[in-house]
């Protein structure tokens, strides 16, 4: 059910009947004709652009088929009033009988209004988060993985077959870092038998770049697990065992970290399987065969001075063939692989197990590897699969406004499980998509808690809470009214006739469209927008209520009123819980 579709339907209805009177060529493509909420509601309830687009093709002006249409669209029953406005557009008045048709086929539909087959069962990949396995989450790393959960979810509900990611970078030298921490900690955890100068030797010789308590776990593991067998071992024995180890430690601590979070991903990929089953030859090889492949001689890079610059024969990809800016290196000067190489394997390996779409959510700092990413993924598949890369800005933890920074656990960062443990993975998921993806953000760990209009995730939280409220007392004073979502449907909503009322139904009426279009633009921000402004109108009307009695939810001498008041919030709450699904976030039925 899409009532903003139906209405589509009706305008392309109007444009054959006028191709069948000969006052329209026929054939004409109306893929670009759209009906939409009016920006101005004393203007009409919707407008369609119809004319618009289709003038030139039609050899008309666009008002002069403005006006043909808004007479035969004026003539229907459904339409109380269509009006031509500026160079073409058209502005229509949509009878109180269709908003009552739609608030029964909103509560007909129940949860699954909304659902769309838009996607038509394509497959699409999203990967997200891919955190290197080398420490817990930070809060920064919580917005690519709402992010990419949320937009999961969103292309679901739009009927995409989606497949939820995570890229473990496992075969770089910062998990050799990693290694070198987790022995570190393994030392430490032998202290009690083995001399202080061995650590001190240890931590002499080596240059530590991860230095949180969360390794203290994973030292003290290993010591349980081999003794001091490794105490005084040369490191190519104990690097590739304490690696595994220390990587295996730290993903079950990730995984814990994004279950706590509500994100659950199905598909785990590793670097080192792709690298050890020969991915990467297989893939670069792809390319070779398509004479994408050859050796040659970079430009020095912009802003360095020549006499900086080291001109050198090099594997490259003509990535410039597919929008690059210049071609990429695939090997370094040791001869071993640059980043870029796996990557291309990866990509591959998710183009042959099916997805036709792949979607890669970011940090905000890989914002130069786009264009070579897409470029690969355009040349492997032959320009039959696309990929869209979503770059997270930055998330400021505050607290009253004041920097946050410092954490016990991770030593140099607030970690996402503290961030959760204090205000809630609700908050920190709704609050994750109360910005677009590519603006930065600010988190305040007091403002999330207040209650106020001011914060999004109470104003929603409340409307929701306000509904379930209103559904509750009326089953204690109104036992004769059903709240059966049929009954409700099949009740007296023609006595909704405030503009309030009609206007909520409106808000009501965009959720399929607000849906369909967040899943095409991979924008699932939308829905926290959505929500919010539906919660707005919901509390106003409550206000009006409060001022005039007759407005109010329950009216003891009106039980039919009542019941299509009824019938109003129980759709309210039922759209309100379904966005708040899409966001991973629970419904709360009442506020504490």
């Amino acid at each position: 059910m899409n009532p903003f579709q139906d209405l589509r339907d009706i305008v392309i209805a109007e444009l054959d009947a006028l191709a069948r009177d000969g006052a329209l060529p026929g054939g004409l493509d109306t893929t670009r004709a759209a009906v939409e909420p009016s920006r101005d509601p004393d203007h009409g309830d919707v407008a369609t652009n119809a004319a618009m687009v289709l003038a030139k093709p039609a050899g008309m002006k666009p008002r002069e088929l403005a006006e043909a249409l808004a007479a035969r669209l004026g003539a229907r029953d459904l339409v109380t009033e269509a009006v031509v406005a500026g160079p073409g557009f058209i502005n229509l008045r949509i009878a109180a009988e269709f908003w009552h048709d739609c608030l029964a086929g909103i509560l007909r539909a129940g949860a699954d209004y909304g659902r769309s087959e838009l996607g038509a069962g394509v497959k699409v990949n999203v990967e997200y988060v891919s955190v290197n396995p080398t420490g817990p989450l930070h809060i920064g790393h919580a917005r690519g993985a709402v992010f990419g959960d949320a937009l999961a979810a969103l292309l679901e509900r739009a009927g995409f077959e989606v497949t939820r990611e995570y890229y473990i970078n496992d075969a770089g030298a910062q998990v050799d870092k990693l290694a070198y921490a987790a022995y570190w900690r393994y030392l430490d955890a032998l202290g009690d038998t083995i001399s202080e100068e061995v650590i001190e030797g240890f931590l002499a010789d080596t240059d530590l770049e991860y230095r949180g308590e969360y390794l203290v776990p994973v030292g003290e593991a290993l010591a349980k697990k081999f003794g001091p067998k490794f105490v005084n071992a040369a490191s190519d024995e104990w690097l590739p065992i304490v690696r595994a180890f220390a990587i295996d430690a730290l993903m079950e601590l990730i995984r814990d970290d994004l279950a706590a979070l509500g994100v659950h991903q199905k598909v785990f990929s590793t670097e080192s399987a792709l690298v050890a089953a020969g991915r990467v030859e297989e893939a670069l090889a792809l390319l070779e065969r398509n004479g994408l492949i050859y050796t040659g001689v970079l430009e020095p890079p912009k802003g360095k001075k020549p006499v900086d610059w080291e001109p050198r024969p090099q594997t490259l990809f003509r990535s410039s063939d597919f929008g690059d800016d210049v071609d990429r290196p695939l090997k370094k000067s040791d001869g071993s692989w640059t980043y870029f190489a796996p990557d291309i394997a990866y990509h591959l390996d998710k183009i042959e197990r099916g997805a036709t779409s792949l979607i890669d959510v970011w940090g905000a700092d890989h914002g130069g590897y786009v264009k070579r990413m897409k470029a690969a993924v355009k040349a492997l598949s032959g320009g039959e699969v696309e990929l869209d890369v979503k770059l997270c800005q930055l998330v400021t933890l505050l607290r009253a406004g004041q920097p946050v920074k410092m954490s016990k656990r991770a030593g140099t960062f607030v970690t996402l499980r503290e961030v959760i443990d204090e205000v809630g993975k609700d908050v920190v998921r709704f609050i994750m998509l109360t910005r677009k993806n590519d603006a930065s953000l600010e988190f305040d760990l007091a403002k999330v808690l207040e209650q106020s209009r001011d914060n999004p995730v109470f104003y929603v939280q409340y409307a929701h809470a306000r509904c379930r409220s209103v559904l509750r007392h009326a089953e204690q004073a109104f036992a004769t009214v059903s709240q059966d979502p049929e009954a409700l449907a099949a009740g007296p909503l023609a006595r909704l006739t405030d503009p309030a009322e009609l206007g909520l139904i409106r808000h009501l009426a965009l959720w399929p469209r607000l849906l369909e279009g967040a899943a095409v633009a991979h924008e699932p921000h939308r829905v926290a927008f959505y929500l919010y402004d539906l919660a707005a109108a919901f509390h106003a009307f409550w206000t009006k209520g409060k001022d005039q009695a007759r407005l109010r939810f329950l009216l003891e001498d009106e039980p039919e009123l009542t019941a299509a008041r009824l019938a109003l919030v129980q759709a309210i709450a039922q759209v309100i819980a379904s966005g708040l699904a899409v966001m991973g976030v629970e419904p709360v039925e009442e506020m504490r």
